[in-house]
């Protein structure tokens, strides 16, 4: 008799989960829009599925991948092969701290970490627009690919000339390095909507879920290989530290060789999926709307008052972080810490990031997930101050220029893996609230546009906290007659007198606090706005 009661039980739970699981996956989007303001919010995907795919599937399948080993390597290379376009472009603004840039001509460069925060613009064209007999998602992603490997290989005979070998940064063409490699996360955004969508086919209904483990995994690994991977090989110091018996001026690899290399890569790679990899039609998972029904969607979610309200959230609320997130990397390296030791710092928040998810999403699954954005935020905005003092400190404990304590790299690590918990804390939240709120109906349109709205929130500031951090930098000449108001020209004109320009306030401080200054304001502004959207029924947010 007991056994049977712990059977019943048993059963009733499993078929509760797995009616939980229907929902929940009912609500992901076909198409997620990352938040690749790199080195701050760089997230996975949320599950890619089908309404079909998850009716018909059976609650339970033991044969696990088999038949999708195959498709399962083959999503997971074509996101490393994202993230290294990405990797290589979240390297450049590194280099060009090393050569002394200005930091309004990093504002600039910035702008190349839009496309994937705007790509729901042109997402419906990639969706709709295709050679039905070359396939759906080939149509987009061969023809992408084999630029971005052409891209790549050109740009490599010009990199080095583009990004300047001279200390005061007057080598370096920032507009037209900004434009180069604009397109080519324009390309690598592109090819991200193509992958998601060709995942919804490529993958058998019972291993679909597993696009987004290959997202997040792949474009991971890419990123670490075009980022980190690249400035510690780059670096004569870390070559010859560690890999060399004999010192040399220069790293194993250079910017020039990495491009070339894996531009090749591009080519091969993708004629392999061109001729051997077939694309299956799914009529269900690949629906025939047109690209004026999808935009017509957009229009009437716009139009929703509880997501015009929530709109402007999403847009103002990073504010408070803009200067901690932009500012304090490109600040350590101006102190003298070399750009490979910062990269080599990511590696041991990888785990930190796997972990942190799983159990922040234990308290966001209930009926309020934004009651822990709100409870996250304000240690976030602290951690600018903890930033802004670890920059101050930078400059007094060396023990000679560029060497640090160990005691002050145990602190990065520290106050990084405390930042990780404050911001993942918010993302978390956020996300589960787009899930709950999403209109089933039109889900993919709907969690996209949260996920841009998102991602445009984060960018627009940290651009902006870049331009500004000059204008509110204070200079003056020491030891001859002349001036360094905010430009090179007029620091090598006070060098020229045997003078030095000697920072008096740095702008960072003044944008950090005033920053974070807004950040509360902003706090005690939303916080009520926040709770009642939070405890809005779902019906508010759907579309009549």
């Amino acid at each position: 008799m007991l056994k049977r009661l712990i059977n019943a039980v048993t059963l009733l739970v499993k078929k509760k989960i797995t009616i939980k699981l229907k929902m929940a996956t009912r609500r992901t989007a076909r198409h997620t829009i990352e938040e690749t303001d790199i080195g701050e919010d760089s997230f996975p995907h949320v599950p890619l599925t089908s309404r079909r795919r998850q009716e018909e599937e059976p609650e339970s399948d033991d044969r696990g991948l088999k038949g999708d080993y195959s498709n399962v390597a083959v999503l997971m290379f074509l996101y490393i092969l994202q993230g290294i376009p990405l990797g290589v472009a979240g390297s450049v603004p590194m280099l060009l701290q090393s050569r002394g840039v200005s930091y309004k001509e990093q504002a600039i460069f910035s702008f190349v970490f839009w496309p994937f925060s705007i790509k729901l613009l042109w997402a419906p064209l990639v969706d709709s627009l295709y050679f039905s007999s070359f396939g759906r998602r080939k149509s987009w992603l061969v023809p992408i690919q084999y630029l971005i490997g052409v891209f790549m290989m050109v740009l490599s005979y010009q990199v080095d000339n583009l990004i300047g070998n001279e200390k005061n940064g007057g080598g370096v063409s920032v507009y037209f390095l900004t434009f180069i490699f604009f397109m080519l996360n324009f390309l690598a955004a592109t090819q991200d909507i193509a992958v998601d969508g060709w995942a919804l086919t490529m993958l058998s209904r019972r291993n679909v879920g597993w696009a987004s483990t290959c997202n997040s995994v792949g474009q991971t690994a890419g990123y670490f290989l075009g980022n980190i991977l690249f400035l510690a090989l780059e670096s004569a110091d870390f070559c010859n530290k560690y890999l060399r018996s004999e010192p040399q001026e220069t790293g194993l690899l250079t910017l020039a060789g990495f491009m070339f290399f894996w531009g090749i890569v591009f080519f091969v790679t993708t004629t392999l999926v061109m001729i051997l990899k077939h694309e299956a039609d799914d009529p269900d998972a690949d629906s025939e709307q047109g690209i004026i029904d999808t935009y017509k969607q957009l229009v009437k979610v716009i139009s929703l008052k509880p997501v015009i309200s929530y709109a402007l959230i999403l847009l103002t609320v990073k504010i408070g972080f803009a200067a901690a997130d932009s500012l304090t990397g490109l600040k350590l390296i101006e102190a003298g810490m070399k750009k490979e030791t910062l990269a080599l710092f990511a590696v041991p928040m990888i785990p930190i990031q796997i972990i942190l998810p799983l159990v922040i999403s234990k308290y966001t699954a209930g009926p309020t997930p934004m009651d822990v954005f709100l409870r996250a935020m304000p240690f976030r905005l602290l951690m600018g101050l903890v930033y802004a003092c670890m920059v101050w400190i930078s400059h007094g404990v060396q023990t000679s220029p560029g060497v640090f304590p160990v005691s002050f790299y145990a602190f990065i690590l520290i106050a990084y893996a405390l930042h990780q918990v404050t911001l993942y804390s918010m993302f978390v939240s956020a996300m589960a609230f787009h899930a709950k709120i999403s209109d089933p109906a039109i889900g993919g349109t709907y969690m996209t546009l949260l996920n841009t709205l998102s991602n445009l929130g984060g960018n627009w500031p940290s651009t902006l906290a870049l331009w500004l951090v000059d204008g509110l930098t204070w200079k003056s000449c020491i030891g001859a007659v002349g001036s360094c108001e905010k430009s090179a020209p007029l620091d090598e004109q006070c060098s020229q007198h045997g003078g030095a320009c000697e920072t008096n306030m740095d702008g960072y401080y003044i944008e950090s606090v005033v920053l974070i200054a807004l950040g509360f304001l902003w706090y005690i502004w939303r916080y009520k706005k926040v709770k009642e959207l939070d405890r809005l029924n779902v019906s508010a947010w759907k579309c009549s």
